[in-house]
């Protein structure tokens, strides 16, 4: 029995490697049966949904990031002069959440602070919530990704080996060419899980920066209208 394992690796290892070697991806993924094909190309869209998420959300978030260093001084010297409308003008031209924010917040002068400030924080709410969209999206992708490769090899497996036990002569090249086949899907998965990984959990962190900027504004600007009472 040892002498005929030992004979099957060696028949293995002396199997013509140029002829392996010259297989392409597609050859090899359409040998991989409609199954296998159909999982190739799910995982395939799920690779162009999470680049264009990361993508469009990355450019978003560093938009959104973007605040102009004179953008509250020149809302304070409004607002201390008196001129709510040119400071809502100003906030009307800037296109970020902070600026919305202020928006808010001047549209509430004359109320109590606390209305204000709740009205401000209902629209951070808002534009932290338009910041993470698909952001869920992106991390089911990370998760789903390497599970669907994992099920392509599972079932490439079961059929490399329904193989082995119904045809009557099935050489190591056989049993090894559908294992390879088969492990290719959970090595697509896995890279496509890994990249949509690292993108979420960047983009997570470019979202924290910008809600820690929003904040910052919202404590300068309830300062801002305490200071005529003080």
């Amino acid at each position: 029995m040892l002498q005929q394992t030992l004979l099957l690796f060696q028949e293995a290892e002396g199997l013509d490697r140029e002829g392996v070697g010259t297989q392409s991806l597609f050859d090899i993924i359409t040998k991989g049966g409609p199954l296998g094909i159909i999982i190739v190309l799910v995982l395939f869209v799920l690779s162009v949904m999470a680049i264009y998420i990361f993508v469009e959300r990355y450019l978003t978030i560093k938009r959104a990031g973007k605040i102009d260093e004179n953008f509250m001084n020149n809302i304070r010297a409004n607002v201390q002069s008196g001129n709510i409308s040119g400071a809502k003008a100003l906030c009307q031209t800037t296109d970020s959440p902070v600026a919305r924010m202020v928006e808010k917040g001047l549209q509430r002068i004359g109320k109590p602070l606390r209305d204000i400030d709740a009205a401000i924080e209902n629209v951070g709410n808002l534009e932290v919530f338009k910041l993470e969209k698909n952001l869920s999206t992106l991390a089911s992708i990370a998760g789903a990704a390497p599970m669907i490769g994992f099920f392509g090899t599972v079932t490439g497996m079961i059929l490399a080996f329904y193989k082995m036990a119904t045809e009557q002569n099935v050489t190591p090249d056989v049993l090894a060419g559908g294992i390879y086949q088969a492990l290719i899907t959970t090595a697509f998965g896995l890279f496509i899980g890994i990249l949509a990984f690292v993108g979420y959990n960047l983009l997570v962190a470019n979202v924290e920066k910008v809600v820690f900027k929003m904040e910052r504004t919202t404590v300068e600007f309830m300062d801002l209208l305490q200071e005529p009472s003080a």
